[in-house]
């Protein structure tokens, strides 16, 4: 019988190698024969993996591959988020997506992966575009809270993101409430819905899209903000597998964090990363401009700004830094 995990340990393999692995090699990290190797090559290369034999050198893998069975095998020991993985090549959205699966009683903890967005969004109402070398996904929660403590979710996740891809450059911040930037410049944003009635939340989707390497063509023309990739700050290449693999298990530890602590240890962490924490700032609430000294999270979440006229409580809006960020 093939067992996933084997597959897995192949696929991880050749995923971290600078060069072709030796099938003798492979065979005796697993402790199995050279042919039963070569079958599992086989299955993988059935599911999609691009993977090249080179003579007397061993196997390649040759592109990156992303494929939600391979991912699931490395959410076994999750608590919720990742026990079910779904992978299209194209949706609207795939938190329309995964809102419409909520509504028929999907589980908390599902993941849906698209390769691609017909009507990808973003905070705002912004388009969120989704090329061939991004991550975007949605996730599924079903959270034992009020509609008014929903927007922690979103600093929770924004935690999560900033642990799992420091490995990949060590200057990325949280800007509130819940972009994340390299140098100024967005990397990966989060949109975060629900469906609820006054007093309980029937389900959460989190909606996080994330920015591997730019896409070949450049950047689309209809973009405002100033965004970067994380290839172009880490010298190895990034496997969106490896990635996504590192974000579902953070998410999954800071969820069961929350679930079982509360929001404490969330705000802490986030303000800790905060592009912001301390710092002079502007934001937009939809109507008027409000500036001030970057102070706290409050218990619910909200931004809270020492201004000339005291303390303002900030629940929505749009953040400008108005000081360099220092490093």
């Amino acid at each position: 019988m093939m067992k996933p995990e084997t597959r897995q340990h192949i696929l991880s393999r050749l995923s971290n190698a600078s060069k072709a692995v030796s099938g003798d090699v492979l065979a005796q990290e697993l402790g199995i024969s050279r042919a039963a190797i070569w079958k599992h090559i086989n299955m993988l290369r059935k599911q999609g993996a691009d993977i090249q034999s080179h003579a007397g050198q061993g196997y390649q893998l040759c592109s990156d591959f992303f494929n939600a069975t391979t991912l699931q095998t490395q959410c076994l020991e999750h608590h919720c988020i990742g026990k079910d993985i779904q992978h299209f090549d194209s949706l609207d959205s795939s938190n329309r997506e995964a809102m419409r699966q909520a509504e028929s009683g999907t589980k908390e903890g599902t993941v849906i992966f698209t390769d691609k967005q017909s009507a990808g969004r973003g905070r705002l109402g912004r388009i969120w575009h989704t090329t061939g070398d991004a991550l975007a996904f949605s996730i599924i929660l079903r959270p034992p809270l009020s509609p008014e403590q929903v927007p922690q979710l979103s600093l929770l996740t924004a935690v999560a993101l900033q642990q799992a891809l420091s490995q990949y450059c060590n200057n990325i911040r949280i800007k509130w409430p819940n972009d994340l930037l390299i140098n100024g410049a967005k990397v990966s944003g989060i949109l975060t819905e629900m469906r609820a009635e006054p007093g309980l939340v029937h389900a959460v989707i989190v909606g996080i899209g994330i920015n591997i390497k730019a896409p070949k063509q450049g950047w689309p023309n209809d973009i405002s903000q100033t965004v970067t990739d994380l290839q172009s700050h880490h010298e190895l290449p990034i496997s969106r597998l490896q990635c996504a693999t590192s974000v579902l298990k953070s998410m999954d530890q800071w969820y069961n964090t929350y679930l079982k602590d509360g929001f404490a240890p969330i705000r802490n962490a986030w303000w800790q990363a905060h592009a912001a924490s301390g710092q002079q700032v502007r934001v937009h609430d939809g109507k008027s401009y409000i500036e001030g000294i970057a102070q706290a999270l409050d218990d619910d979440g909200a931004l809270l700004l020492a201004t000339q006229h005291g303390t303002e409580r900030i629940i929505a809006g749009e953040l400008e830094l108005l000081e360099t960020q220092t490093t």
